[in-house]
């Protein structure tokens, strides 16, 4: 990515990332499982005074899928209709993500623009809790690429835990698997459960890296250019499957349908401070995992050049950073998720994502 780009990915809408301290919406303080259960949304204030949330949403039920601009005050910009209201032709197909991030410089730009101007409006538009929002890639190009055991802690606390005793250090370089597209899920979507088959399934609070421009062989130096911007993921897992069946591949155990939701936008590069970033799960409003990006064993840029070395990466790939201690199998005794539990997953200064967890009928 040369200066221009990164300027512009630098660059946010006035109105995006400034001093308001957050924006909780249809929150119910009837006990923290009920308030849960409900669809709560909610705008982190991001970490610096520039960045973009750019989000994937309906505006109304039955609706078409559209992209979208959140603003700290819980106003959406439908990105469609504001392009029209100013006249602008925009770069991009209003209905993609993948489409906005291929537009490269442009499509940013444009982004931008749009919400400058649409912030400087007085309120209007609808507002987090009057839209539903899906995935911000609500459908992959490519699987999901993973890294495992990036926490020290985690890979020490899974150690007894772990079927494959195989593996007795940490190794020297980032391990990658992959999530089939298909778990792709909803911010605020349930997750499918069926007794008898996940029974132990799993939480993996992560943040998630959205590549924002195709390379190859990128060097750690010039990784974070190859950044779009950031997510809340969790790489729900079937412990039962990962560890035990299909000779201990992790693939399967991974990858069933709706297990990695993801949202509930995009935060871009500049709206984030990564070393201030924590990484946090909880279960029925029960703290599970927290950690800071600081404690990444491999951190992005080493990542992303490891990841491209002979293997091309391109606009709207995800990459889940691995995920940190705390998580349901390695405790004693082991918990799992259950039918009717709720599991949050928030990415301080990005955004906050809750998945009820649902008997399939």
């Amino acid at each position: 990515m040369d200066q221009r780009r990164r300027d512009l990915l630098k660059i946010g809408a006035t109105t995006v990332g400034g001093a308001l301290m957050g924006v909780q919406l249809d929150a119910n303080a009837q006990g923290a499982k009920a308030s849960l259960a409900e669809n709560v949304k909610s705008v982190a204030p991001l970490s610096s005074k520039v960045g973009l949330r750019i989000a994937t949403c309906k505006f109304k039920e039955g609706g078409a899928a559209r992209l979208a601009i959140v603003l700290d005050d819980g106003r959406v910009i439908d990105i469609e209709s504001e392009a029209k209201r100013q006249r602008m032709t925009l770069a991009f197909a209003p209905n993609s993500m993948i489409s906005m991030l291929a537009s490269g410089d442009k499509g940013v730009a444009q982004a931008k623009a749009l919400a400058d101007k649409a912030g400087a409006m007085k309120p209007g538009a609808l507002t987090v809790s009057q839209v539903e929002f899906l995935s911000p890639i609500p459908r992959p190009e490519r699987n999901i690429y993973c890294v495992g055991w990036n926490y020290l802690e985690h890979f020490e606390e899974g150690r007894e835990a772990r079927a494959d005793k195989g593996v007795s250090k940490l190794p020297d370089n980032p391990v990658f698997f992959s999530k089939a597209t298909h778990t792709m899920n909803g911010p605020f979507d349930a997750i499918p459960y069926d007794p008898s088959f996940t029974a132990t399934a799993d939480w993996e609070a992560e943040l998630a890296v959205v590549i924002g421009k195709r390379g190859r062989n990128i060097s750690e130096e010039k990784a974070m250019d190859y950044v779009f911007g950031y997510a809340a993921f969790n790489d729900t897992t079937v412990r039962e499957v990962q560890q035990k069946r299909h000779g201990g591949q992790w693939f399967k155990g991974k990858s069933l349908d709706g297990y990695g939701p993801m949202g509930p936008w995009i935060v871009t590069a500049a709206g984030v401070t990564l070393d201030d970033v924590r990484i946090i799960c909880r279960v029925n409003g029960v703290e599970k995992q927290n950690a800071s990006y600081k404690q990444m064993y491999f951190k992005i840029p080493r990542i992303i050049a490891e990841l491209s070395r002979g293997l091309t990466l391109e606009p709207g790939d995800i990459i889940a950073t691995g995920t940190p201690p705390g998580v349901g199998y390695s405790r004693k005794p082991p918990e799992f998720l259950k039918p009717g539990d709720v599991m949050e997953t928030e990415i301080t200064g990005v955004g906050i994502i809750r998945n009820t967890i649902q008997t399939e009928t």
